[in-house]
């Protein structure tokens, strides 16, 4: 799953994040009988634009398959902000914990680039899912 944010100037593209989610159930860490479900993801962002960035907060929608809404915000990620020069990419880990065997994530990550412009970098939803509950 890919999802790309660009803003296009009569110069090209100046500010272009992409980023790739990856996800995994972790069964040893769950407990179905007590409605707990923990799902680990794994997140690389990659510039390709044309001036550095910096990734200064974060923000995350996380939905159960109850319709239950978690929100996170915070500066950075895993306790990292990330400065990436074109071409440069990061990649981090981290876990989210349901009450359902399915659920979805998405959000943005707030960007400063070197030439003072803020811009958002959405992430488009992704699925976290139990093995075997899709088909």
């Amino acid at each position: 799953m890919r999802e790309d944010h660009e803003t296009v100037d009569t110069m090209g593209v100046r500010y272009k994040i992409s980023i790739d989610v990856e996800t995994t159930y972790l069964d040893e860490q769950s407990e179905p009988r007590e409605q707990r479900y923990v799902f680990a993801y794994t997140i690389t962002i990659r510039n390709e634009g044309e001036v550095p960035a910096k990734l200064m907060t974060r923000h995350w929608i996380i939905t159960d398959a109850n319709g239950r809404v978690q929100e996170v915000r915070g500066d950075g990620v895993v306790g990292e902000q990330p400065y990436l020069k074109p071409g440069q990419g990061f990649r981090y880990s981290s876990g989210a914990v349901l009450e359902t065997p399915v659920g979805t994530m998405q959000g943005s990550y707030q960007m400063v680039a070197d030439d003072g412009a803020r811009f958002d970098a959405p992430i488009a939803a992704f699925r976290l899912a139990m093995p075997g509950m899709l088909h």
